[in-house]
């Protein structure tokens, strides 16, 4: 394999979910013929969502022994456990309570409503206990496990996870997790994982649709900065695939399509 970026364009998002659900199923399979365990990193967002009921309603579902993968999250936002806004809540909703993962294997990020999570330093140690979670699972010689499959999803903005343009947390190096406030999207306050250890990921699938999303896109392709851009600094070990649709890919160079 090669760490070139590829990028499919899909019809429209409903053929995009499903597309990238067969995908990551056929990819489970082959990743856990090969080794003992995945870790897989999700995302939220519209898009990031439909692709998981996709998994869902996949007739091939039942073929992964789910209890041999672990999932994590980009990124979450700092509200109620219970909030609908939270991506946890909609992946549970979506995939995790409808398969055979061991609740074990489910890494959520702290909520704002947790019992041990009052205080003004409660958003510290969220992220405090995020990083030894990542470093009680992590490779030998790593600060976090070795990720078969990173989603993310991409802003209008270019952000991914959440680390946004022109902010510091695109810079991060040393930590694992940061802490985001006063977000330029909604909620203010937010948990993210660092940009290298999103890099660390064997595969990092990008998924997006919509026209808001095309001019992001076309300039992360076209070389922008990661700091002007976020996307434009994610890249994975192997492999780095931006799956769209027709309309989020309205600036890609054409050399850079791959036939579906």
């Amino acid at each position: 394999m090669t760490n070139d970026r590829r990028v499919l364009v899909h019809q429209n998002k409903q053929a995009l979910a499903g597309s990238v659900a067969a995908r990551f199923l056929t990819n489970m399979v082959d990743v856990l013929q090969e080794q003992d365990e995945a870790h897989v990193v999700l995302t939220g967002g519209s898009v990031g969502i439909a692709v998981l009921a996709a998994i869902n309603e996949s007739a091939a579902r039942d073929t992964i022994d789910w209890s041999r993968v672990s999932f994590w999250w980009g990124d979450e936002r700092w509200v109620p456990r219970a909030d609908p806004e939270r991506n946890e809540l909609q992946a549970r909703d979506a995939l995790l309570n409808h398969i055979d993962v061991p609740p074990a294997n489910i890494h959520a990020f702290g909520a704002s409503d947790d019992p041990h999570t009052a205080g003004e330093d409660a958003l510290e140690a969220a992220a405090a206990r995020y990083t030894a979670e990542l470093l009680a699972h992590a490779t030998e010689g790593a600060q976090y496990p070795r990720f078969d499959v990173t989603f993310l999803g991409v802003g209008p903005d270019g952000h991914i996870a959440s680390l946004f343009p022109h902010r510091s947390g695109i810079r991060e190096r040393d930590a694992s997790v940061i802490i985001v406030r006063d977000s330029p999207k909604p909620p203010a306050d937010r948990l993210s994982m660092t940009r290298p250890v999103l890099n660390s990921s064997d595969r990092v699938w990008l998924v997006l649709a919509g026209s808001d999303k095309a001019s992001a896109l076309g300039l992360a392709l076209a070389g922008a900065s990661r700091d002007e851009v976020p996307a434009a600094g994610i890249k994975g070990r192997y492999r780095t695939m931006f799956f769209v649709d027709s309309d989020a890919a309205a600036q890609v160079p054409e050399n850079l399509i791959s036939p579906a």
